[in-house]
């Protein structure tokens, strides 16, 4: 669990770095993002014993993800390096291959996993580890550009306006990737699971609430408040996505033992 949210969570920051306008956002910034990502990819390197071996067969997974964490973890250390000089251009190459790089291998894992040799059984659990990975990213970023404008008061409020939106968008894109393979879904689950599951939707719904208060604040140019508002509702989102991840054990695990049907 913890090599994979380490993943999805380099995975959802980097897309948010080429998606924001960073001619708006001071450098700095953009260092302490290389070095978070710098700090989960050293995280990924260390659990990633952690990963389920029968996914790929051997000790492939496991290996695949200390790949990853070294490789994750040299682009963060030279992306710092020169967003400290102020290389926004060579900066930005860096975060870009960050991203390319933990979304194939993101999407590497999920298809590994898979049990059907067929691209399209492979379009929901794709789809599914994106939308967490976006909203994990969105919501982490767009709370940490909030603290930055502690630091950085001067700065104009188009960036956080712009994060907030793509948190919105990407807990809207999550509701919709939920709701869609709960529904085709044929899993099971125990009854003693409705807690985790009334913890799941409330990780999304919470989120979008806090998300469109956010940009009502921002209105008013509060960034403080927004930026409480925002920690909130990545609270939410982390709670959320970890009672997900236990609801899908529980279904692996009622699935094979022959339980109590019902729809995640």
């Amino acid at each position: 669990m913890i090599p994979e949210f380490s993943l999805k969570l380099i995975c959802g920051l980097s897309l948010v770095w080429c998606l924001a306008p960073q001619s708006l956002i001071t450098s700095g910034f953009f260092r302490i993002q290389m070095l978070i990502a710098l700090g989960l990819s050293v995280l990924a390197f260390l659990t990633a014993g952690q990963m389920p071996a029968a996914d790929v067969g051997e000790n492939a997974a496991a290996r695949n993800m200390a790949i990853f964490g070294v490789v994750s973890g040299i682009l963060s250390f030279f992306g710092s390096f020169y967003w400290t000089l102020e290389r926004r251009r060579v900066g930005a190459i860096f975060g870009g291959l960050i991203a390319v790089c933990s979304w194939l291998f993101l999407i590497s894992v999920v298809v590994g996993r898979s049990a059907s040799s067929s691209p399209v059984e492979w379009v929901a659990p794709v789809l599914d580890a994106a939308s967490s990975a976006m909203l994990f990213g969105s919501t982490t970023a767009a709370m940490l550009l909030g603290h930055w404008y502690l630091t950085a008061t001067g700065m104009s409020l188009a960036p956080l306006i712009r994060f907030n939106q793509f948190f919105l968008a990407s807990v809207l894109f999550r509701i919709v990737v939920v709701a869609t393979v709960s529904t085709s879904s044929s899993g099971s689950f125990s009854m003693s699971d409705s807690g985790l599951l009334v913890l799941r939707w409330v990780g999304l719904v919470g989120p979008l609430i806090l998300g469109v208060l956010t940009q009502k604040i921002l209105k008013y140019r509060n960034t403080q408040s927004a930026t409480g508002v925002l920690y909130a509702a990545t609270i939410l989102v982390f709670m959320g996505e970890m009672a997900a991840r236990l609801l899908s054990s529980s279904v692996e695990h009622v699935a094979l033992s022959g339980p109590v049907s019902g729809v995640m």
